[in-house]
């Protein structure tokens, strides 16, 4: 599969599939393969993505209080992460793709964004900013979607697309533990809310140009 320097699958069948590098390495292969002896399917792998991002995000919630969930969180968010990298792999290069796959690509993603971001939110003591991230977080995908329904492949460019969302939520989770164990100041999820927020923002600003620059320069002079 090859991807075109602006983060676009170049590929007819990967075409609306989002740019993975983790695709090709040989974990990511043993556990499709694994998978493939088993009945289970994309879909099912799509639905456990949204109890793994309930579970992080109760632990998110909670861990001000105790603050080891952080870790419990963090596990939540990459299994969440790790589901989102399978049930395609599964799909696609697995062959057992479902006339209703792309639903359930998109709809638990949508779940699963905001449980963690408002969880984030209120982790942070901030409920209003979580609601805030996870709205601008689903733009992204509305932005993306929409450019594919005007015939265009799907833009998955950030600078805060899902796998950085995630990311950051991650790396907050490791400094917020830190922060719990070390000091009284409780500065590390705020500011991880905040990047969220923003930079969801300024993705959709991103997606947004770049389908205006395309049916631009397709309409010609």
């Amino acid at each position: 599969m090859s991807v075109a320097p602006d983060g676009q699958d170049t590929t007819i069948q990967g075409a609306d599939r989002r740019p993975i590098a983790a695709r090709d390495s040989g974990f990511a292969r043993r556990l499709t393969t694994l998978l493939l002896k088993t009945p289970v399917t994309p879909n099912q792998i799509s639905l456990l993505s949204v109890l793994f991002a309930a579970i992080g995000a109760a632990a998110l919630f909670w861990a001000s209080r105790w603050p080891l969930l952080y870790l419990v969180a963090l596990i939540g968010t990459q299994l969440r992460l790790l589901c989102n990298l399978l049930d395609g792999m599964v799909a696609v290069e697995g062959g057992r793709g479902s006339p209703v796959g792309a639903l359930y690509n998109e709809f638990p993603d949508r779940v699963a964004d905001t449980l963690l971001i408002v969880a984030l939110g209120y982790g942070a003591g901030t409920g209003w900013l979580g609601w805030a991230g996870a709205l601008a977080a689903a733009l992204t995908a509305y932005v993306r979607v929409f450019g594919g329904s005007l015939g265009q492949s799907q833009d998955f460019r950030g600078p805060m697309a899902k796998q950085h969302r995630m990311a950051v939520m991650s790396v907050a989770c490791v400094l917020a533990l830190g922060e719990s164990l070390l000091t009284t100041q409780r500065l590390v999820l705020p500011i991880a809310a905040w990047t969220i927020l923003i930079g969801a923002l300024l993705t959709c600003v991103t997606r947004t140009r770049a389908i205006v620059s395309r049916i631009s320069g397709a309409s010609g002079p």
